[in-house]
């Protein structure tokens, strides 16, 4: 079979090498005689992917002793009710930046609970989309916590520059950022992220959350959505997607054994830019985000003739290049490049991009 290359937003592409080990320890986990989605969450085989999985990404990500890591439910739309029941308080308000979709969403689940201030930072001008600067997003005082996105997964845009909001809690929604760049946790007084692009399977959300924002959930919060709830019983308060965390597991020690964050965040902005300048050097193909606040996880473009638009996704399916149809709220092509996405995948692209463009001229 010829490589196939998939560039799906989520539920993304795993590494093969992940893929490989799984699948041999499919059917006998640690010789147990059982496939490790078969073991008690209790039972110590569990236990042990459990602890090593945690302590990977408090190695990959230099997580500070001061936050709890937890793995939960619910997937990032989960947290955006979660975040909001924890960390709301009697205050009751918060500011949430929009950049696109998802922060767009979750301001609006959060809605639900409380006073939300959203403020709009895109500026579209002549066509071209860019961030505010963070220096001019007008903070409220008494915000309880301040929540973005630094990378959306819809709209391509990704914000390089993290906020300074002094001391009010900084909340992000990392789903398709998360590994594959370097952040000061310490900035943070919360991360979570879907695990579907960059950590694992779809099932699983990760959670680190500093220890001081803990305590403080709303009484009418969910038990399985409390975090100090979770934290004090290992993410095990149910039974957690455990196969999922197990494949979590074998991404990170994927990810260390590559050189860690700052190893792969070379490799991705080189697969970014050769992509982006390829389509920059086009005139059959364009990008309306400025140079600024390009996503490297997410990569939309459209044809300059959108008549092409159907014949070109056929085409690309027939090279091995799948699910590239951009998001149904902005139309054209997406190509989303996540850690597991080898230079290799992003140069086929290129190279059929140029075939089908030379065709269509």
């Amino acid at each position: 079979m010829s490589s196939v290359y998939n560039f799906c937003a989520g539920p993304a592409m795993l590494p093969v090498d992940v893929m490989k080990k799984a699948q041999s320890e499919f059917l006998n986990f640690a010789n147990t005689g059982s496939s490790v989605m078969e073991l008690s969450h209790r039972s110590k085989e569990f236990i042990t992917v459990a602890e090593k999985a945690e302590a990977d990404l408090r190695n990959l990500m230099a997580i500070p002793e001061n936050y709890k890591v937890l793995f939960c439910h619910g997937g990032g739309r989960g947290q955006f009710s979660a975040v909001a029941l924890n960390l709301l308080g009697e205050n009751k308000k918060a500011d949430y930046i929009v950049t696109g979709a998802w922060s767009k969403s979750a301001a609006e689940e959060a809605s639900h609970y409380g006073n939300i201030n959203v403020i709009n930072v895109i500026d579209n001008t002549d066509g071209i989309q860019r961030v505010k600067p963070c220096n001019e997003w007008t903070i409220s005082k008494d915000a309880a916590y301040v929540h973005y996105c630094p990378n959306e997964t819809v709209d391509g845009i990704e914000i390089f520059q993290v906020p300074n909001i002094g001391d009010i809690p900084l909340v992000a929604d990392m789903s398709s950022t998360i590994l594959s760049r370097e952040f000061d946790v310490s900035k943070f007084g919360l991360i979570y992220a879907g695990a579907q692009k960059n950590i694992g399977p779809s099932g699983l959300t990760l959670v680190i959350v500093r220890e001081d924002l803990l305590g403080n959930a709303h009484i009418d919060t969910p038990s399985i959505m409390n975090y100090q709830i979770l934290a004090d019983n290992g993410s095990m308060y149910n039974t957690p997607p455990t196969y999922a965390w197990y494949l979590a597991g074998l991404v990170f020690e994927w990810l260390l054994a590559k050189g860690g964050v700052s190893a792969i965040a070379d490799i991705n902005a080189k697969k970014a830019q050769l992509l982006y300048d390829f389509v920059d050097e086009s005139d059959f193909y364009q990008n309306s985000i400025t140079q600024e606040n390009r996503s490297l996880m997410n990569i939309p473009f459209w044809l300059i003739d959108d008549t092409y638009s159907a014949d070109f996704l056929i085409q690309a399916q027939e090279h091995g290049l799948t699910a590239l149809k951009g998001h149904r709220m902005v139309g054209g092509m997406r190509a989303s490049i996540y850690n597991a996405m080898p230079i290799a995948g992003v140069q086929a692209l290129v190279d059929f991009m140029k075939k089908f463009a030379a065709g269509a001229q």
